[in-house]
């Protein structure tokens, strides 16, 4: 595999990143979950037009990873409120980062949460932070390699399921 090449998105680029979320989302946790929730989670929370409207919303950076000229994953980083946990201090959030199937392992996720550490100090944040679901233990142990920390626990709704994802945190 070519160098990885991490560049910020543009809204031309909303299609791509709204049909890439959908596949890596879907091949991370379809053997996870009932195939009944995937579908009510994909056709009304992840919708296409949805992740599409997200690339060029205020507050949302969106970063492409390439190697070999192609796309191989993606990261959304969004100011959104602090949980309440972190109290006042100055943080971002990693709402997604996810690498195509084929290419984990390989570099794509190091190379994006670089970028995103990277991207965090420059607008003047104290911690990164980001939600994880705990049955999920690749993105687990990647997380706490790059040095996270749990800090909290919040639900969240795949379908009719209620999960809770472990809130993690890193110091900048």
């Amino acid at each position: 595999m070519q160098p990885i090449i991490v560049r910020h998105a543009s809204p031309s680029d909303a299609e791509l990143i709204a049909n890439l979320s959908r596949q890596t989302f879907y091949e991370t946790y379809v053997s996870y979950n009932t195939k009944e929730d995937m579908d009510k989670f994909m056709n009304d929370q992840f919708t296409k037009e949805a992740l599409m409207k997200e690339v060029g919303t205020p507050g949302n950076i969106f970063l492409l990873a390439y190697a070999d000229n192609e796309v191989k994953g993606y990261a959304r980083m969004r100011e959104s409120k602090t949980p309440f946990a972190l109290g006042d201090i100055n943080a971002i959030e990693i709402a997604r980062i996810y690498a195509r199937t084929n290419v984990i392992g390989k570099g794509i996720g190091s190379a994006l949460m670089q970028k995103c550490i990277e991207v965090a100090k420059e607008n003047k944040k104290e911690i990164i932070w980001l939600g994880v679901w705990p049955k999920n233990q690749l993105a687990l142990n990647f997380y706490i390699k790059w040095g996270f920390e749990k800090f909290a626990i919040q639900n969240f709704v795949l379908g009719n399921d209620v999960q809770q994802d472990w809130l993690m945190k890193k110091l900048l």
